[in-house]
C-alpha cells in the first residue's frame, strides 16, 4: 500500500522485453534506501517487485496486462519517473490509501496558471468516471491529489509549486497520457451495495416463494 506522496523522480535507465514482459530499470537515489529484492515500489503509480538491485538502480519485472493499462509501454531510457517506497506501519497517512494497481490512462486536456498553483485538466475514461467526484481523492501517476472539478469526461486538480518542481505533473503537457487510479473507498462501497441488493432480492424471492407454497396448501 502506498500514500500518494512521492519520495523522488528516478530515471529510466532501461525497459527491455523478456519473452512476453518486460524488465524496467530505473536510477534511483531515496528510495534505495534498505530496498531487498522482492520489495514493492511504486512507479508512475504502478507498484512494482523488485527483482535486481544494482549500483544506484533497481529492475522491476513489468506484466503485458501493466503495459496495457498503464503509461510505462512508453517509457524511454531519460524519461523521468514518480517513486515511492510502501507504507510503513509507523509512517503517517498524509495522502491518501493508493493500492498501485492503475486502473486506466487519462490524457492531459489543459493546463492553466491560478495564482501560484498549475491547474491541470485530465480528459478520462467514462468507467472511471463514477468514481470520481469533486473534492474527492484521485493518484495521478502515483501522485495524491484532490480533485477541484469534475464535468462529463473531465477531472481537475489544481497543483502547489512544490508538486510541480517535484513530480511528472510539473513538466507534462496536453497530449501526455498519465495512469489513473480512482479512491479505492468508492470501489468497496459500490461492490458491497451490489451484493447487498442481490442479497435483499434473494430474499425476496424467498418470501414470495414460501407464500406462493402456503397459498397453494404445501406449507
Amino acid at each position: 500500500m502506498f500514500t500518494g506522496l512521492v519520495a523522488e523522480l528516478g530515471t529510466v535507465r532501461g525497459l527491455k522485453r523478456v519473452q512476453n514482459s518486460y524488465h524496467l530499470t530505473v536510477a534511483a537515489r531515496k528510495v534505495l534506501d534498505n530496498l531487498k529484492i522482492g520489495d514493492s515500489v511504486a512507479v508512475n503509480g504502478v507498484c512494482l517487485t523488485v527483482v535486481v538491485l544494482g549500483s544506484g538502480e533497481f529492475t522491476a519485472d513489468v506484466m503485458p496486462e501493466t503495459m496495457r493499462l498503464s503509461n510505462l509501454r512508453d517509457l524511454r531510457s531519460g524519461d523521468r519517473v514518480n517513486l515511492e517506497r510502501t507504507l510503513r506501519l509507523m509512517d503517517g497517512l498524509d495522502g491518501h490509501i493508493v493500492s498501485g494497481h492503475v486502473e486506466g490512462i487519462g490524457v492531459i486536456a489543459k493546463c492553466r496558471q491560478d495564482g501560484i498553483a498549475n491547474v491541470v485538466t485530465v480528459k478520462t475514461p467514462p468507467e472511471l468516471m463514477r468514481y470520481i467526484l469533486h473534492k474527492g481523492s484521485i493518484a495521478i501517476d502515483g501522485i495524491s491529489l484532490t480533485v477541484t472539478d469534475v464535468t462529463e469526461d473531465t477531472f481537475s486538480v489544481s497543483l502547489i509549486p512544490h508538486t510541480s518542481k517535484e513530480t511528472t505533473l510539473g513538466f507534462k503537457t496536453v497530449g501526455d497520457e498519465v495512469n489513473l487510479e480512482t479512491d479505492i473507498i468508492g470501489k468497496y462501497v459500490e461492490q458491497m451495495l451490489k451484493f447487498g441488493n442481490k442479497a435483499e432480492k434473494k430474499d425476496e424471492t424467498s418470501v414470495l416463494s414460501k407464500a406462493t407454497l402456503f397459498e397453494n396448501g404445501f406449507m
